[in-house]
């Protein structure tokens, strides 16, 4: 009896296991059937946790995130955007596609095996998938942004009653290149969705030429200069000119221009002429001529350079190179030394054919600001880059070689008024002055041509001036200089 109770009792225990084992397995399967249906524990899609969610909740998770704004920092203000307003395109499909290929392509036993040891899956981690239209991002920066939240800057402007300039503001422009790139970054972040914008400085902007040509007029009408004032100017970096005239402080048309006795000035035409036609290769001899012209502008010395042309008709070979050149408003009618031959000729041209202005300019030498400015001009370029009209016009003679000879003796002019006085000392300035006292000890004409070097920028001025009664140099001189100083000024502005 006591084994047969025994039996049933071992079998009833032996059933009872069982069940519970069964009954155990079954809610285990369904648990795991369950827990399959979410995505596993430490899966991430695009940088974001989704372990334990369904794919419904996981895309819901994903656009909360990758659709919320982006916030831009940009000259201290804060700009939000919208992803989508600037092509921001989310695969929601795709990455959970790939999640779940993970969440169900395993092996169904071996998940449920390890799910019974309580072991986790290995973490898995789906890449973001999204695509940014770059072009769309670009076009939003550059009309919604860039034109809010950029400065222009405030351009240097001319300080009226002065010769100067203030010192003006720097702009700000937006760094497009790397907005674009700081705004993809943050986009595509799940967690760092702010963007710090760069800019590029815009340096600061010199006044418009127009603004230069108001002041330089403002300088000649307060000051005491009552007659006739031609200039002439050219930023050689720009080719940007300046060219008027004042006569009583009241503007003249300049078209044509106005003729004015050349003076020592016509030294500069009669050089390039000699240049021209001789070569670079300057001996002793006419090295020390040439000083003598530049240094102490020696009119016999300047004979001889026009002998060296021609003996008879020196004068003549000079006009008629500047005539090539398009000079038609300057010419020389014979040598300078007493008892000299006649005028080799007249000389009718443009500017002193006008009838509205006159400044009696002498019939042997005449030119105008705009004539010596252009020829300066193209000296320079000729000298600098091996172009420019004057090795247009004389291919196999304008050579830098001969261009720069030029240059090196008109630097010789260390007269130390007029536009030289105009610069800071120790700029260089290649020039010629000018002036002409008549038989009663009285001057008309004062004038200067230059080319002028400053560390920001290089510059031809040349300035006429004619009184018909006296041209009183205590009151010319300082008007030149203070001319010159606005034009240096415009040029190399003071920092900020």
């Amino acid at each position: 009896m006591r084994n047969r109770n025994t039996n049933i009792f071992l079998r009833g225990a032996s059933i009872l296991f069982i069940s519970i084992a069964i009954v155990l397995t079954i809610s285990s399967l369904i648990n795991y059937s369950r827990q399959r249906n979410n995505y596993p524990a430490g899966m991430t899609i695009g940088g974001i946790p989704i372990g334990g969610l369904t794919p419904t909740e996981a895309s819901q998770r994903l656009l909360e995130v990758y659709t919320s704004p982006v916030e831009v920092r940009y000259t201290g203000s804060i700009i939000h955007i919208d992803p989508s307003i600037v092509g921001f395109n989310l695969k929601v499909d795709t990455m959970l596609a790939a999640a779940d290929l993970t969440r169900t392509g395993g092996s169904f036993w071996g998940g449920f095996w390890d799910f019974l040891w309580n072991r986790d899956p290995a973490p898995v981690t789906i890449p973001l998938s999204a695509t940014i239209e770059e072009e769309r991002l670009r076009l939003y920066l550059e009309t919604e942004i860039a034109p809010r939240y950029d400065k222009p800057g405030a351009p240097a402007q001319p300080i009226p009653g002065s010769t100067q300039f203030t010192a003006g503001e720097p702009g700000q422009k937006l760094d497009l290149d790397s907005a674009t790139r700081l705004i993809e970054n943050a986009l595509r972040s799940p967690s760092n969705r702010v963007a710090s914008l760069s800019f590029e400085e815009i340096a600061l902007a010199r006044p418009t030429i127009d603004n230069l040509q108001t002041l330089l007029k403002q300088v000649i009408q307060i000051s005491d200069f009552d007659g006739l004032v031609g200039l002439y100017m050219m930023d050689l970096q720009t080719g940007q000119e300046i060219h008027f005239a004042l006569n009583n402080k009241q503007d003249i048309p300049v078209t044509p221009d106005i003729a004015f006795t050349a003076s020592s000035t016509i030294k500069v035409p009669i050089l390039v002429s000699y240049v021209l036609n001789k070569g670079a290769n300057v001996d002793e001899r006419m090295n020390t001529i040439l000083l003598e012209v530049f240094q102490k502008s020696d009119n016999l010395a300047t004979d001889d350079v026009m002998e060296e042309l021609n003996i008879n008709q020196g004068p003549l070979f000079v006009t008629r190179d500047m005539e090539t050149i398009g000079l038609q408003n300057t010419f020389i009618g014979g040598f300078f030394y007493l008892g000299a031959p006649n005028l080799l000729g007249t000389h009718p041209t443009p500017a002193n054919q006008r009838t509205d202005i006159s400044t009696d300019p002498d019939p042997y030498t005449q030119t105008t600001p705009s004539d010596i400015g252009t020829l300066l001009s193209d000296i320079y370029q000729c000298a600098q880059t091996g172009g420019g009209a004057l090795v247009a016009t004389f291919p196999t003679k304008a050579t830098r070689e001969v261009c720069q000879t030029v240059i090196n003796y008109m630097v010789q002019d260390k007269f130390g008024s007029l536009i030289q006085a105009g610069v800071p000392d120790g700029t260089l300035v290649a020039h010629k002055h000018g002036f002409v006292t008549d038989s009663l000890n009285v001057t008309h004409d004062i004038s200067d041509a230059a080319i002028v070097y400053t560390p920001n920028g290089n510059f031809v001025l040349t300035v006429y001036t004619y009184h018909p009664v006296n041209n009183l140099w205590d009151i010319t001189n300082p008007l030149v200089v203070k001319l010159t100083e606005a034009v240096y000024n415009y040029f190399n502005l003071p920092l900020q």
